[in-house]
């Protein structure tokens, strides 16, 4: 299949697939509908697969503005073409990998689930949706592919409408993520009205004046802090927890927190014209980082724990672009995409085995799920960094980007880049107490949730049931295999850093092994050190603990959300509340006076038109008069 056919089949045939899956027929009972659903969501990943890994074989060189004609806007002309280069070729590779395991994970995790059908399409939808913005050549189609996205993720937060968490949670992400979208939307229109065109090649090559450039890119950046759940509006990610986990997976992991980063790569000679939107974004990045880092220390969620996680790296990825390095930022966006993806998954085993997300009612789980227990040290080792492992390399290749920024030479200025070096190098530290503690909480004690007698509590599950757990296990094998194959890159992506063809395609650097990284060393080693310390000294004891007052603080995330309330939705509200008055006491009042007014004036106008002729001539004469001495004093005067 030549490129010029798998390029734009790549997006086509998830959103397609999707489509169809929408208005699938009931069949018998829902048993039909839910086999072809499965079917099809798993086949089009697998197309969408093999069509991505044909093309990081034979990547584009250049962009061409080609393509089928779509719309025709005065002077613009919006094509459906597509544009994927090594970057966008591995990028996609990840979208799909993670997509796949998805859909064949979500067979056996939602198998009593009577909405599936319309679940596993959505997820079809927003696969295709984020292959969109990966691959598109036109800045009008990428946005249509990142509102898709905003769409699908509004849905399958949401899915489970029994949980009360669950549309609270699904309407937070689409409010949250809508008002950084008003500001990339507005960003996108400056870059396409300035260049005319919305062609991705003339808006990467347009010469724009400094003021209309920056604005710009701080605009999308807006966008880009939305979904990537970048400080200030990172706030719904959490909360998303309450959607189904593969649903977490496939957002945290491949799509949704990744096609901000991916957007500013895309956009990265333009964002490399402009110190102030990459000081901007530095500052973003590092607080993000921060942020994320210390509030996962004290989450007892299982979950929330990984979803902060996520905030915090997601950080790392925009601190690389910040400092300069669009190739650090990708290849920590792939290794994460592989590490992440197998830690929710595994969430979700255990969470499908004990029934509880609490981390407090785990412990001892190591022997009963030996394949979920290996897949969560694989993965907690590659998200703190722990070499051989992916996360090691990816992370070590962000750190040396932000080093180096700091002896001056880049576009962004050096204070940005020590920013972005301190917090990263701080939160090397606090990611390996965080994950350290997680495993230990999780797989290793005593159960807190079966006592001699075995289970003695009742607990809830995703589909809204209550019963006592059965004692845990291994995940079915459509839920372990994608653990077992998904812990192969997370384990081993990092070391591609080695292969020329990979750094080549990445424009990387050569990886560092000596004196830069022995800082983050020690710092991992002392944060895992400490957590298992404190584990040791009280056994059984939460190793949170130790931080005190501070606990509950960074359990709700700094209280952003209460600042956000009290500052942002409390007076939108008491605006709203003002203009509905307005509206409905003075708006409402005059236009009911107009129309109560015309229709006094009809009834004086129908009494007047059934008075006697005699008396309606001396009316018709008296205006007469009137009007003829109106006239004449007119022109008089």
């Amino acid at each position: 299949m030549s490129i010029d056919v798998a390029g734009p089949l790549l997006p086509l045939v998830p959103l397609l697939v999707g489509l169809i899956g929408l208005v699938l027929p009931p069949g018998d009972g829902g048993r039909a509908r839910r086999r072809l659903a499965a079917g099809l969501g798993v086949a089009g990943a697998a197309v969408a697969l093999l069509l991505a890994v044909r093309l990081v074989l034979d990547p584009a060189d250049d962009p061409q503005n080609s393509g089928l004609t779509l719309a025709n806007f005065g002077y613009l002309e919006v094509r459906f073409g597509t544009f994927v280069d090594a970057a966008a070729g591995y990028v996609a590779l990840a979208v799909t990998v993670v997509a796949l395991f998805v859909q064949i994970y979500s067979i056996a995790y939602l198998h009593d689930d009577r909405r599936y059908a319309p679940y596993a399409a959505q997820v079809s939808l927003f696969t295709g949706a984020m292959l969109l913005v990966v691959t598109s050549s036109d800045l009008i189609l990428m946005l249509l592919g990142w509102e898709v996205m905003g769409a699908c993720s509004y849905l399958l937060i949401g899915h489970d409408r029994r949980l009360p968490e669950a549309p609270a949670a699904a309407v937070k992400a689409f409010l949250v993520t809508r008002v950084g979208d008003v500001g990339f939307l507005l960003g996108i229109a400056v870059l396409i009205a300035d260049a005319d065109s919305t062609y991705l090649g003339d808006v990467l090559t347009h010469d724009y004046s400094a003021g209309t450039l920056t604005a710009a890119l701080l605009l999308i950046l807006a966008g880009v802090a939305g979904k990537s759940a970048q400080f200030p509006l990172h706030t719904w990610l959490p909360d998303a927890m309450a959607g189904p986990t593969p649903i977490s997976a496939l957002i945290h992991a491949a799509t949704m927190v990744a096609a901000g980063v991916y957007v500013v790569a895309r956009l990265y000679p333009l964002y490399r014209q402009s110190p102030a939107a990459l000081a901007t974004l530095a500052v973003m990045a590092a607080i993000t980082i921060l942020i994320g880092a210390l509030s996962a220390m004290a989450q007892d969620d299982l979950k929330r724990v990984l979803a902060w996680s996520t905030v915090s790296q997601i950080g790392y990825m925009t601190g690389a672009l910040a400092v300069g390095s669009p190739a650090a930022a990708l290849f920590h966006l792939l290794t994460h995409a592989a590490f992440k993806a197998l830690l929710f998954l595994a969430a979700g085993a255990v969470i499908h085995a004990v029934g509880t997300n609490l981390m407090s009612r785990m412990g001892g789980l190591r022997t009963h799920m030996p394949v979920t227990f290996w897949s969560f040290v694989i993965g907690l080792g590659a998200l703190a960094g722990v070499p051989p492992l992916s996360g090691f390399w990816s992370k070590e290749n962000v750190l040396t980007a932000a080093a180096h920024a700091t002896e001056g030479g880049e576009t962004a200025p050096a204070w940005a880049a020590w920013v972005v070096w301190l917090a990263a190098l701080l939160s090397v530290g606090i990611t390996a107490w965080y994950a350290t503690r997680l495993l230990l909480r999780t797989f290793f004690g005593v159960s807190r949730a079966y006592g001699p007698d075995g289970p003695d509590w009742e607990v809830g599950f995703d589909d809204g049931s209550y019963r006592t757990p059965a004692v845990p296990h291994d995940p079915p094998a459509l839920m372990r295999w994608p653990l077992i194959l998904l812990g192969i890159p997370a384990a081993l992506l990092g070391l591609a850093a080695f292969a020329p063809g990979f750094r080549t395609a990445l424009e990387l650097e050569d990886p560092h092994l000596g004196v830069a990284v022995a800082l983050p060393m020690l710092l991992l080693v002392a944060g895992a050190g400490t957590a298992w310390w404190l584990w040791r000294a009280a056994p059984g004891a939460d190793p949170a603990l130790v931080l005190g007052r501070a606990e509950p603080f960074l359990a709700a995330g700094f209280r952003l959300d209460e600042v956000q309330d009290r500052f942002v939705v409390r007076p939108v509200k008491a605006v709203a509340r003002v203009v509905t008055a307005f509206d409905t006491n003075d708006v409402d009042a005059v236009v009911m006076a107009t129309g109560t007014g015309t229709r006094s004036a009809g009834e004086l106008l129908k009494q007047a038109h059934r008075r006697p002729l005699p008396a309606a001539a001396v009316a018709v004469c008296a205006a007469a008069l009137v009007l003829g001495a109106v006239a004449w004093w007119g022109a008089v005067a």
